[in-house]
């Protein structure tokens, strides 16, 4: 109670906030004479308005910075508009996809699961399109206050990534407690994680084709070609790379993060045998809310801050958070009477085994953010030997990377080993979800930093493009190269914690399918069919990132046939003289993405359905242990191999190994340039992926208990139309790819080009 007070009134003094916390603390001690779940819910529900309320504060302080000149506005509102747009029509493509799987859910599980999806899906998309919203509105007015000074710009940009963050948890946790009291049905609750792991798979793949199929296509031709700066003006490009920074860096990570949120505390509460385990996690989370408010208060630089002094900045509000995370639940542990017997009068687990789990949770989340740190960025050797690789070209520079990325997840699964062991021993499974629950127990904080970096980037390209002194844009460059680094940070403290849910999910799962009683264990040697199930699920990551990277690679060949197009046909955008057309990069991005989304979606809801209802819930449960696996080590892989060439480009741009222009600097481009699917589509992408898996399966768990003769039917039928289709569809890419190829070459006397030479010319 006096950290909160102390907390809010540190809050500039806000007399909302100084209201709200001794209110809301005072309705929860009320709340706490009766029992410890009443206690646990009422104080979840009250913290999550109290985080929506504080996140709305902190919009109203964003919204009062000064948004600069007419030009800086008229830049901004173009960014505005093109990710309004991607988004309005990814959610339009998405509502019927909500409504088909509700009403199947609702026929093959039943209504309250189906009513839990949609209310589920509704609250990812609003956490997203609230992030992206402040986010494209903050931009403008960071690159404003940049002209003051490096703290402003901070305070700016980081308020709107609070905003992004305190939805988050806000939302999340105030939907669960709802549905929780209205229906009464805590299995229902599946539903929510489902519908929230639905939306963010399709955001974050939606996302990610875009913003880095604009990426990809203004820097090869803009950087590489054109030879002009990034985030030029002139590049036809340059505003749908900074849409992209929303829709994909904002809006796709809120969402993932809101569902690894929510399914860790679904999880735990499912695994919990007594009410108070039941109610448990949703203490944790508003604990967790309360430290991250106050941490946030605590991320505040000087001018001519160093590099280190601004990472010094945001993970002191993270420590912050996590020191009175685990003061908070220490004392909930120790002073609450929280039920931990079963019927039988038998104790399932200590108070204090319990808290140690947290604490596991907690201490493996910093740790593999650390780790990516460290392999990530350039003020340490693992990036630099990338940097240095740059001087023998761009294919040293790419094994190089390749060789990092695959390194980088030795440490991240040994930490993850060992939380998983110590979790399991203390509290069995449901110390698992316990630990999965304590690591994302400070997301208010975490998220933070990592969603103020894209308001940062845009900021800077906004700074490029008003053409702002020199000073506006070396402030703005040093909050981006801190971006880049908490971004790569954010992505390990991701997938991990995806991990810790997933398994916490597959346990959920195993009581589902199989009951939580008598013996549930699964036998490799005598249930033939788990290792196929496992080969599948390990295939399925592969097969997934597959599809993320072609759709990434198509998506940029438009693009950079229209912007060659442009600088073709309009000769006067290199000299100032005539106006690239921003609207139309904007416009091919946003189709391709919707389009190329759609298969990798899909094939994630349909695949353990599938592999369900035609070989059984042994099969099943060795494909989410293979997809598991397989899908923690390559999106490790990826997105520290994405951020490590990111970063050793930025580290030739400080100076080193010849500066900008040269060799070595041409050669981290094209790193750069392979790395940036791979960081910030498919790695990203991947965690998701085992999630959506996970949750499904523990959705649709109890109808494969006993799978009657015609479902196995309907199984086996669906999947031998989707191998002929597979089968079919290669042969015509394979027709289509290996028929001869022509381009037009020689231009005439009046511009036109005629003229044709076949690819083997």
């Amino acid at each position: 109670y006096p950290l909160a007070c102390v907390g809010a009134h540190q809050c500039q003094r806000s007399r909302v906030v100084d209201n709200m916390v001794p209110a809301m603390i005072s309705s929860v001690l009320l709340a706490a004479t009766n029992d410890f779940t009443s206690t646990a819910t009422a104080f979840a529900l009250l913290t999550g308005l109290f985080s929506i309320g504080v996140a709305l504060w902190l919009t109203r302080l964003v919204l009062r910075a000064d948004t600069g000149t007419s030009k800086m506005v008229e830049i901004a509102t173009a960014i505005q508009e093109g990710a309004g747009a991607f988004l309005r029509a990814e959610f339009r493509a998405l509502s019927v996809f909500v409504l088909v799987v509700a009403i199947l859910l609702g026929i093959s599980v039943d209504w309250e699961t189906a009513f839990c999806f949609i209310v589920g899906a509704a609250c990812s998309a609003t956490t997203g399109y609230i992030g992206m919203s402040i986010a494209v509105r903050a931009n403008v007015r960071t690159a404003a206050a940049a002209r003051r000074g490096l703290n402003p710009a901070l305070r700016v940009a980081y308020n709107s990534g609070s905003v992004m963050a305190l939805s988050v948890v806000g939302v999340g946790l105030v939907g669960l407690v709802l549905m929780w009291y209205i229906l009464e049905n805590i299995d229902a609750l599946a539903g929510f994680g489902f519908g929230a792991s639905s939306i963010a798979l399709f955001a974050r793949v939606g996302g990610g084709i875009f913003t880095k199929a604009a990426d990809v296509g203004a820097d090869l031709v803009g950087k590489v070609e054109q030879g002009i700066p990034e985030d030029d003006p002139r590049n036809p490009a340059t505003i749908a790379d900074n849409v992209g920074d929303n829709v994909g860096d904002v809006a796709g990570m809120g969402a993932d993060l809101f569902e690894s949120y929510v399914g860790g505390i679904v999880a735990a509460a499912t695994l919990g045998q007594t009410d108070d385990q039941t109610s448990l996690p949703l203490f944790i989370a508003g604990i967790g809310i309360l430290s991250s408010v106050i941490g946030n208060l605590f991320v505040r630089t000087k001018e001519g801050a160093t590099q280190e002094d601004l990472l010094a900045a945001l993970r002191r509000g993270v420590i912050v958070a996590s020191i009175l995370v685990l003061a908070g639940t220490l004392v909930a542990c120790l002073s609450l009477d929280i039920e931990h017997t079963d019927s039988n009068g038998k104790a399932l687990v200590k108070d204090t085994e319990i808290y140690l789990c947290i604490v596991i949770g907690l201490a493996a989340g910093v740790a593999v953010g650390s780790i990516t740190e460290f392999y990530t960025s350039f003020a340490f050797w693992p990036t630099q030997s990338i940097s240095k690789a740059a001087v023998t070209g761009p294919a040293t520079v790419i094994i190089q990377g390749i060789a990092v990325g695959t390194e980088s997840t030795v440490l991240p699964v040994l930490v993850i080993v060992a939380g998983t062991l110590g979790a399991v021993k203390l509290g069995g499974l449901y110390g698992v979800a316990i630990a999965a629950v304590g690591m994302l127990s400070t997301l208010g904080v975490t998220l933070a930093t990592d969603a103020y970096g894209p308001v940062a980037d845009n900021a800077g390209g906004i700074a490029e493009m008003a053409e702002l002194p020199p000073e506006v844009r070396d402030r703005t460059d040093a909050l981006d190269a801190l971006g880049n680094t908490t971004a790569a940070t954010g992505k390990g403290f991701a997938i991990g914690s995806a991990v810790l849910t997933s398994l916490a999910l597959m346990a959920a799962f195993r009581d589902a399918a199989f009951g939580k009683t008598g013996d549930r264990g699964i036998d490799l040697v005598e249930k033939e069919e788990v290792i196929p199930g496992l080969l599948v699920g390990a295939m399925l990551p592969f097969l997934f990132a597959s599809f993320t990277m072609t759709a990434v690679g198509k998506a940029a060949m438009s693009i950079i046939e229209e912007v060659r197009r442009q600088f073709h046909e309009k000769p006067g955008i290199m000299t100032g003289e005539e106006r690239p057309d921003h609207a139309k990069c904007v416009a091919i991005s946003t189709q391709s993405s919707l389009r190329f989304m759609v298969m990798p979606g899909l094939m994630a809801v349909v695949a353990p359905i599938l592999v369900g209802l035609t070989l059984g819930r042994e099969a099943l449960a060795g494909m989410l242990t293979g997809a598991i696996s397989a899908g923690f080590l390559l999106a490790l892989t990826m997105a520290n191999a994405g951020g490590a060439w990111d970063n050793a480009k930025k580290f030739v741009e400080k100076g080193h190994l010849g500066g900008k222009g040269s060799e070595a600097h041409k050669a981290t481009v094209v790193g750069d340039t392979v790395g940036d699917p791979f960081k910030d589509t498919s790695g990203p992408s991947l965690n998701i992926l085992i999630k959506l898996m996970s949750v499904i399966s523990l959705v649709t768990g109890s109808i494969y208990k006993d799978v009657s003769k015609g479902f196995q039917v309907m199984g086996w039928i669906i999947l031998a139309l989707i191998v002929c289709g597979g089968i079919f569809a290669l042969y015509k890419k394979n027709k289509r790819e290996t028929a001869p190829q022509y381009s037009e070459l020689e231009e005439g006397p009046g511009g036109e080009l005629s003229g044709t030479v076949s690819n083997e010319e």
